[in-house]
């Protein structure tokens, strides 16, 4: 059961309040309107001595207060509007007060004008640290280990070291802005970097280390490095690290402390000087040689820009041909960028959106607690990481999320799909290896005409058991909408005791019957009961009709469907523009690092319309997201 707690009550309240201290050229006033309305409904409970829910309303005395809860405006809107809120059992605002408040709200929102945030330097993420630093060495740091077969571990020295990153305000690990650089994380990087410079240095990078002096007459065979070799490795590192070009200035301080140190003494000084470029800010931190006018709004430079594209498609660092479009200024060209996120995007390194920004947008790391069995939760999770691959990179619809005809299956997942599985090129298992993992397959699905899509992935549904947590999943992560934490004291639904035969939807009828739960449960549960005919392991239960199963519901918005695949209809149509801004928001978000503000909302409502108007594409987000004032323009503080 979830419970819509009274705090979102006063959330309202203090909008209202923010609302009107904006708006000076409101159709109406403040004190003589909506401040009785305060005092009537909300005070009693959230102000003065007696405060509920942490919030005092009264204590908020402008905008400023209440900006970083406007995410939640269309949902008291949508309260106020079907009369749940306040709960019933308060006194209840007339139809013309609550009309007073919608109507004060969209005035509000449409005076907003879209404008870019101020600028915050943030910490590389540990998957951004751990590709950056592959790429300006040229290899990655990797640990030997010791596996059993078919099954997965971690190789990467920099993950296993450093903290896994928490989720920052935009739900993305990403967005670092408020994680800590303790000691602890310090002594990490140290010791990290010393392994990358000794790797660099040792016969069996010579390669590796021939490549970043970028002089023909390296000779592979010996330990020691010119004066003109040494000045050329520091300066390709510093400028990589930097994800810069070096100044004058630079260069002269280079070739200042390398003059007169020849043999080990200079090879000492070019790991120190390496060692000091990646321990500082400018390469662990994002955007701290950001030029320009503090306290004004810019466009970010050609750099900046570079790195934005780079770490949003790639989570790395920009390449050669990106520095060099900076370089010459034409990567602001639109024409340009949009060849830039096409060449970015038939990269395999574009793996990245779907490894990291859907796992997160998705929680699909949540599939692998799903078996103990590692080939198989290695294909449930492969399958919608493919599926996202091939929706991000061949241009495929935006609404194809979840209505595809196109789907990846393998041995583990292809008994789910029945007769569409004699597409598969037929497998054959390696001799002495009972299970193993094995790379899925593309099939176009003609005879399990009721998968298709995210939704209805065996994995997905696996991770999601029972109506409840699939519905609350697709809530949050299809339609966009925040739902708060069940309370504490909240049971299991209880079985039927002796002699009763209800039904799980009969049973649980009982269970919600709470009003201030129904207010979450109505929009939750038609979504969760939809997808009964699938079991918990994700496996179709309804190829003949079953009167047991109920897959029929009701939305809040009045929509009915009689199963799972009407349920798809109304999402893909009445809902599409609902499912299409939350790809909007979640792009954005990830692309932005950091969490949606109220300023951005006019960008949004902008691409959430030309979008579902024209049926775009992810290629079509993408570029409306780069191309974005608060991607293309920033504040720098003062």
């Amino acid at each position: 059961m979830i419970h819509h707690p009274t705090t979102q009550l006063i959330v309202t309240a203090c909008l209202w309040v923010g609302v009107v201290n904006v708006m000076s050229a409101a159709d109406f006033d403040f004190h003589d309107h909506v401040q009785p309305l305060l005092q009537q409904y909300c005070v009693r409970c959230h102000g003065g001595d007696d405060v509920q829910g942490d919030v005092d309303f009264v204590a908020i005395k402008s905008a400023d207060d209440v900006t970083d809860a406007f995410e939640l405006w269309e949902d008291v809107v949508g309260h106020l509007q079907a009369g749940t809120m306040p709960p019933e059992d308060e006194a209840q605002p007339t139809d013309p007060e609550r009309q007073l408040v919608i109507s004060w709200y969209r005035q509000f929102m449409d005076a907003v004008k879209v404008r870019p945030a101020v600028f915050r330097p943030r910490r590389l993420s540990v998957v951004e640290y751990r590709n950056t630093l592959k790429s300006v060495f040229g290899f990655d740091l990797e640990v030997a280990i010791m596996e059993a077969e078919q099954t997965v571990a971690e190789r990467s020295l920099v993950v296993k070291l450093l903290p896994t990153d928490p989720p920052g305000k935009s739900g993305f690990k990403n967005d670092t802005h408020a994680n800590p650089l303790t000691t602890v994380v310090w002594d990490q990087y140290s010791y990290l970097t010393d392994a990358a410079i000794e790797q660099l240095f040792s016969k069996s990078r010579r390669t590796e280390l021939a490549a970043l002096i970028e002089l023909t007459d390296v000779d592979l065979s010996s330990t020691m490095l010119s004066v003109d070799q040494a000045k050329s490795l520091l300066e390709t590192i510093i400028a990589k690290a930097q994800r810069r070009p070096l100044t004058d200035e630079t260069r002269t301080g280079i070739a200042a402390r390398l003059q007169s140190k020849p043999g080990s003494p200079l090879i000492d000084a070019v790991k120190f000087e390496i060692k000091a470029t990646l321990m500082s800010p400018q390469f662990m931190f994002r955007g701290l040689l950001l030029g320009g006018e503090a306290g004004q709004r810019q466009a970010v430079d050609n750099y900046e820009l570079a790195e934005r594209v780079s770490y949003f498609f790639w989570g790395d660092m920009p390449d050669d041909r990106l520095m060099t479009l900076a370089s010459n200024g034409t990567l602001t060209d639109s024409a340009v960028l949009a060849t830039e996120v096409d060449r970015l995007l038939a990269s395999p390194r574009a793996r990245h959106l779907s490894d990291v920004f859907a796992t997160e947008w998705l929680t699909l790391n949540e599939i692998e607690h799903v078996s103990d069995d590692v080939p198989r939760w290695v294909a449930l999770k492969s399958q919608p990481l493919d599926f996202m691959h091939y929706l991000f990179t061949e241009n495929r619809p935006l609404l194809e999320l979840i209505d595809s005809d196109t789907e990846f299956i393998n041995p583990h997942t292809a008994r789910m799909y029945g007769g569409d599985a004699k597409q598969m090129t037929k497998y054959v298992k390696q001799k002495g290896i009972e299970v193993e993992i094995v790379a899925n397959q593309k099939i176009t699905l003609k005879a399990t005409t009721e998968r298709g899509g995210i939704l209805t992935m065996p994995g997905i549904l696996a991770m999601n058991k029972g109506p409840i947590l699939r519905g609350t999943w697709m809530l949050e992560r299809i339609l966009g909408e925040e739902l708060p934490e069940p309370p504490a004291n909240v049971g299991q639904v209880p079985p039927n005791k002796g002699g009763q035969t209800l039904t799980f939807r009969e049973r649980f009828e009982q269970h919600r019957s709470n009003p201030t739960c129904a207010v979450c449960h109505d929009k939750v549960d038609p979504l969760g009961f939809a997808l009964e005919s699938f079991g918990d392991k994700g496996e179709y239960l309804a190829r003949k009709p079953d009167a047991s199963i109920d897959t029929s519901g009701q939305l809040p918005s009045g929509e009915t469907f009689d199963d799972f695949a009407e349920l798809k209809q109304i999402l893909t149509t009445t809902q599409r523009a609902a499912v299409i801004r939350n790809m909007v928001e979640r792009t954005l978000s990830f692309a932005l690092c950091r969490k949606l503000t109220i300023y951005d909302r006019p960008e949004v409502d902008k691409m959430t319309q030309e979008l579902s108007n024209t049926n775009g594409t992810w290629r079509d987000l993408f570029l409306a997201v780069v191309n974005s004032v608060p991607f293309r323009e920033t504040i720098l503080p003062e």
